[in-house]
């Protein structure tokens, strides 16, 4: 396998480079993309010195080691892409310019007011640039300037979304069509700022908007896989599929998009923030999952 093409997000004072890194295999043979845009911790001196929280708290906003869990993806034939900034810092998986006025010592510019007063996620403080942590801390000392969230957005959100539609679109080419997962992880019991606060949580959820981001005949498979190895699984609650998944799951386009949640405590210490025992043989059943996925896919695009 050839080495990871990514870049890192600049420390205070250094050049830009690219915020994002592409696990390619030799070569691509599944119609699969696979993202992760929450697993990222590269944080830098300057957004720890703007935040009130350590980074610890910070890290409760990560899906971490979902990288690691879906590591087999270029193993088998597809890649995989990943942020390298923390979700803490930018969210990519939010509307464009979805910015939260609070958080602003100066005005930001009209035109993103429509974006502003529709998005039911600044309510809540969880917008491109996040107020809160998931837990509802608040992350900073005081205000940034509109000029901030605009660099942030053109020097990482940007450039990840261009990756992504880039392997979106080489892959329809390539294969006809194309099926994106998106790959999350959540809390085992769900968090003051979730609409299922408080209760404990499924092994697995499978969010694909309702199925309006992917055919019924992918998320069935999905979930039949996952349930075969004995995992609990739902579909679309808590969590249905975010910006991305909505945004770039257009069936009539033959590009389909699933969401996939899979519950911290399957493979994680959830206070320590450490791998847990269960990580390897979880990334096991999640090769499993791939190749089930990728059948899917094939008999999906070939109707």
């Amino acid at each position: 396998m050839p080495p990871d093409n990514h870049g890192r997000p600049p420390k205070s004072g250094e050049a830009a480079t690219a915020p994002y890194a592409i696990l390619a295999p030799d070569r691509q043979t599944l119609p699969l993309v696979f993202a992760s845009p929450h697993s990222g911790r590269d944080y830098t001196d300057e957004f720890l010195a703007q935040s009130r929280l350590d980074i610890l708290e910070l890290r409760r906003s990560e899906d971490a080691f979902v990288d690691e869990l879906f590591a087999a993806a270029p193993e088998l034939g597809a890649p995989m892409l990943k942020a390298l900034f923390p979700r803490a810092y930018i969210d990519p998986n939010r509307q464009p310019w979805e910015l939260d006025r609070e958080m602003f010592s100066d005005y930001l510019p009209v035109l993103f007011f429509d974006i502003i007063e529709s998005s039911p996620h600044l309510a809540v403080g969880l917008g491109c640039i996040p107020r809160i942590i998931t837990s509802g801390e608040r992350i900073y000392r005081g205000q940034i300037r509109f000029e901030e969230a605009k660099r942030r957005m053109e020097t990482y959100y940007i450039p990840y979304h261009h990756a992504l539609e880039g392997l979106l679109e080489k892959t329809r080419e390539q294969f006809g069509g194309c099926l994106l997962i998106d790959c999350h992880s959540m809390p085992s019991i769900g968090g003051p700022m979730d609409k299922d606060s408080g209760d404990k949580r499924v092994d697995m959820v499978l969010g694909d908007c309702h199925g309006a981001a992917c055919l019924p005949g992918i998320t069935v498979a999905a979930e039949t896989a996952l349930a075969e190895m004995g995992f609990v699984v739902t579909r679309n609650s808590p969590y249905s599929g975010g910006y991305t998944t909505r945004h770039y799951g257009k069936i009539a386009n033959r590009v389909h998009a699933l969401q996939i949640e899979i519950n911290r405590a399957l493979y994680m210490d959830e206070l320590a923030f450490q791998r847990g025992p269960g990580l390897p043989a979880l990334k096991q059943r999640i090769g499993g999952l791939i190749e089930a996925l990728a059948a899917a896919a094939r008999r999906v695009l070939a109707a």
